[in-house]
């Protein structure tokens, strides 16, 4: 009996051009959590290289990584590298990504490199049940790269005073993405970030972001946690530093919603 055809990976785009608002602590713990029962490879393309520090590589060890593969210096296979968790790979922020929106822009295609990269990949890319990008806290090349070669974007958001006006202008881009680049590109959802259940300013923020957004909002929030905070110190994900910390739980449940997600997509489909 022949196997089942693999699905292609689900390549998802962490996004979100302010800064500060848990967006790669939610790749990280995100990736971890689905790792659990899926194989996930994380790419950091945003420069600070928090993602690669906060799977415990160090920048001093880094090597070649998502520069060169958007420069086409090597191909994915190559640039993959393990870590603590067996079934998450990385493909590491390499020093030289700190020059890239400058380089990127007179090479051919600029903003389909990370596409290329990955078409090029072939059958490597089977192994994987998701791809998420950790995009820079801007919307340059680097974060353009990863919606047009992206299915969906998440956005992590605060709960703050400014968020609102910080998503609808994402959402802006995502539309003009889409209608210029990479027709497939939906929203994948909103994630409330650093929520704190004393403070009514989280509430209404939820609840003006809930009430415009509707269903993209997942029902998961993330609350404010210090042991969110202490793990990426340690170079590793909350599920491993603390996995009984409410942090923790709170990326076991999104990771779990986002896989509802999924499968609910999937029977509507084939209904």
């Amino acid at each position: 009996m022949p196997a089942p055809e693999r699905r292609n990976p689900r390549l998802l785009a962490l996004a979100n051009q302010k800064g500060g608002v848990g967006k790669t602590t939610t790749a990280i713990n995100l990736a971890t959590a689905l790792a659990a029962k899926r194989k996930v490879l994380l790419v950091d393309l945003d420069p600070q290289g928090n993602a690669s520090t906060g799977l415990g590589i160090p920048r001093s060890e880094r090597g070649m990584g998502s520069y060169a593969l958007l420069a086409g210096d090597r191909g994915l296979a190559e640039l993959v590298r393990p870590t603590q968790v067996p079934t998450l790979s990385l493909v590491a922020a390499d020093a030289e990504l700190a020059g890239a929106e400058v380089e990127l822009v007179a090479l051919p295609d600029r903003d389909r490199r990370l596409r290329q990269a990955l078409s090029a990949a072939g059958n490597f890319l089977a192994d994987y049940d998701y791809i998420f990008f950790d995009c820079p806290p801007s919307l340059g090349l680097l974060t353009l790269n990863a919606l047009v070669a992206a299915d969906g974007v998440i956005v992590p958001l605060q709960c703050e005073f400014f968020a609102l006006e910080g998503v609808s202008q994402i959402t802006r881009i995502l539309d003009r993405v889409k209608r210029a680049l990479n027709p497939g590109l939906t929203l994948e959802g909103i994630v409330l970030t650093m929520y704190d259940r004393r403070n009514n300013l989280s509430e209404l923020v939820a609840a003006d972001v809930r009430g415009f957004f509707k269903e993209k909002v997942f029902d998961t929030v993330i609350p404010r946690n210090v042991r969110v905070s202490e793990a990426p110190s340690h170079g590793l994900p909350v599920l491993l530093y603390d996995f009984r910390s409410i942090g923790a739980q709170a990326y076991v449940q999104l990771a779990a919603e986002l896989l509802k997600r999924e499968r609910d997509r999937g029977e509507t489909t084939a209904a």
